[in-house]
């Protein structure tokens, strides 16, 4: 059994990990209802945005021609992987990471297997576990979760597009942790370009009319680029808020888990405080008895 001031320092050394979890898991807290509030209020914009283009786009006899709802050959692929920059969140991050890579290898595994799709990392922990393991990363940008707003969003979202434009990449993919409470995130995987576009069932009268001005290929032009980098930053925001939700849980069961170290560590002390003054009367009853004698 381990001596009493062995003991002490271990339950000084847990107690101290015990505060230093249960501020993180305050700090957390108060950024996930921060975050929280912006992608619930962000999410209803985006998709009403995406129906939009889906309306107009779906019946829109030449939509396919534009350049960024048109298929071409997949010779080159894009991921967006969105992690976080600091760990300490449970899975999170490794979840993402190992999805990406599934998913890249189960998807495209003719262009995987030639290195031919690339990572785009936002969030520092997926950009060293790929660099780490030799994955073609195309680029990473780590601080844009210090100031998460819409205007930085919209500038790495015309980046991607001027990639897609210039051939450099036929396929764009976004993977991220999908907010759903403090508890649960969900792994989604959504595509980026081309822009997904589902043609109307017929006779099932879902056709709207509307009148157009100045015309829908106009509209198409100027809505498509809004709706990307709408999607980007929802999907980095509801990333963030699923970050700081992961952060709290795993800081809560950290500090129930300190909490109970420090109460066996207690008992422990007290066990070994007990059989030290037991042996301690041990020995001044027989130094007694031997003096009786």
């Amino acid at each position: 059994m381990a001596n009493l001031k062995e003991i002490r320092n271990s339950i000084a050394s847990v107690s101290s990990t015990k505060q230093i979890t249960s501020a993180m898991k305050m700090v957390s807290a108060a950024k996930l209802r921060k975050s929280q509030d912006a992608v619930l209020k962000m999410r209803p914009y985006a998709n009403k945005l995406q129906e939009v283009l889906a309306e107009v786009c779906g019946n829109l006899d030449n939509a396919n021609e534009n350049a960024f709802i048109k298929h071409r050959e997949i010779k080159n692929v894009l991921l967006i992987v969105v992690t976080s920059n600091r760990g300490m969140c449970g899975a999170f991050n490794s979840n993402v990471i190992r999805r990406a890579l599934q998913y890249a290898e189960e998807t495209f595994p003719v262009q995987f297997a030639a290195k031919k799709v690339h990572f785009y990392c936002f969030g520092k922990k997926g950009a060293d576990f790929l660099k780490s393991k030799n994955y073609p990363v195309a680029g990473f940008e780590n601080k844009i979760f210090d100031n998460l707003k819409y205007l930085a969003a919209a500038k790495f979202a015309d980046e991607l597009m001027q990639k897609y434009s210039l051939h450099e990449y036929d396929r764009i993919d976004i993977l991220y942790n999908k907010f759903k409470n403090a508890g649960v995130q969900i792994l989604t995987t959504e595509q980026f370009l081309p822009v997904p576009i589902s043609k109307p069932v017929a006779g099932k009268g879902t056709r709207k009319f509307y009148i157009f001005e100045p015309d829908e290929e106009e509209i198409v032009s100027q809505l498509i680029p809004k709706t990307l980098k709408t999607q980007l930053f929802k999907s980095l925001l509801d990333s963030y808020a699923s970050e700081q939700g992961a952060r709290m849980t795993a800081m809560h069961k950290a500090t129930d888990n300190a909490m109970v170290l420090i109460n066996n560590l207690k008992l422990t002390y007290n066990k070994a405080r007990q059989a030290s003054i037991t042996n301690e009367i041990l020995e001044i009853v027989s130094g007694a008895n031997a003096l009786k004698s």
